[in-house]
């Protein structure tokens, strides 16, 4: 059996515009051919994508947001609805296409099928809130499946961790109330959305379930492996995640100029081998990954191939997780250890 699916499929590219956009089919074009090479024919699974229904939509997104994407989709100027979000004919589908393709996957998990999965999707989605899309996103793919999971499996504890350089502000709002979906944003301070402080931590039931960790520019592999090894041992030990969500964003990478981080390719398969130790102790390995940003086509690429083949090898990796004072000072002090033991 693998234990790898991947959903990818070339009507993902069909969302395009001529006006020059770093979220653009480009950004996948070279990797589905890499994925289509028998290293990857071999040892995945391909999973194909379904259309997300309107109801399923609706779980988190309202239908007066729905119906305004349906008006702006069919006026001649594609920023009409968001200076950076275009709309035009086919860009509802694709959206549609990308949120399915992560329940396609979610259920394969549920089912047993395989234990991993990667929706190499576009347009992304954690800044879509429930009554708007922003920063390239349409549907809040990633907020989409939880509350799929909730809904249809009944799962009350789930997971996500958003690495995305940019802060997960959609799918907080989303979950803002709520204690069955843990979310932990770690991001770029200063930058767009220009949310995500520390002490954004979630309201009534669901105070304590929102984990912002924002950090500098020229942070890199040893501070965000600190943080994130630090922190996940702690959040997945006392909450124990029934599935563990991703919204894999690679726009923290050194060779992407939308940001000032400096993650290396070998980075993001160092994070899959700690969030595959952490599936395995806590949640009969169910880990799903929904791409996000990268908009430097070669580092997306590279980085993207260097999380599947993390997901491929038989035994993961223990990283090492070396004390960073800069990194430590981010946490002293910080709201969640009111809440969490870390």
């Amino acid at each position: 059996m693998n234990r790898l699916g991947l959903v990818f499929d070339s009507r993902y590219l069909h969302h395009a515009i001529s006006n020059p956009s770093p979220e653009n089919p480009d950004r996948l074009r070279s990797l589905y051919l890499h994925l289509q090479q028998e290293k990857y024919n071999k040892n995945t699974r391909h999973i194909s994508p379904r259309e997300v229904t309107s109801a399923e939509i609706c779980m988190v997104h309202s239908s007066f947001y729905v119906e305004q994407l349906r008006e702006h989709a069919v006026k001649a100027d594609p920023f009409s609805y968001d200076r950076d979000t275009y709309l035009m004919d086919d860009s509802l589908p694709t959206a549609r296409l990308a949120a399915g393709g992560c329940l396609a996957l979610a259920d394969r998990i549920m089912a047993g099928e395989i234990d991993y999965g990667f929706s190499l999707i576009r347009p992304p989605g954690h800044h879509a809130s429930a009554g708007r899309g922003m920063g390239f996103c349409i549907f809040n793919n990633v907020a989409i499946t939880a509350e799929y999971l909730r809904r249809q499996y009944g799962l009350r504890r789930i997971l996500i961790l958003d690495f995305d350089v940019h802060h997960a502000n959609g799918t907080q709002e989303i979950f803002y109330d709520s204690n069955e979906v843990l979310l932990l944003s770690i991001h770029q301070k200063g930058i767009f959305p220009f949310t995500g402080d520390s002490d954004e931590i979630g309201i009534e039931g669901g105070a304590g379930y929102t984990v912002n960790i924002p950090v500098h520019s020229q942070f890199g592999d040893s501070e965000y492996t600190y943080l994130l090894g630090h922190l996940l041992q702690g959040l997945v030990e006392q909450y124990l995640p029934q599935f563990i969500l991703v919204s894999a964003g690679y726009d923290g990478h050194r060779d992407d100029s939308i940001s000032g981080t400096l993650l290396s390719t070998q980075w993001f398969a160092t994070v899959t081998h700690l969030l595959r130790r952490h599936a395995f102790e806590s949640c009969n390995n169910r880990l799903l990954y929904v791409l996000e940003g990268g908009y430097n086509s070669a580092a997306l690429e590279k980085s993207v191939l260097a999380t599947i083949d993390a997901m491929l090898v038989k035994n993961f990796e223990r990283p090492g997780i070396l004390s960073v004072p800069r990194a430590e000072k981010l946490l002293v002090d910080h709201p969640l250890r009111q809440y969490w033991t870390i």
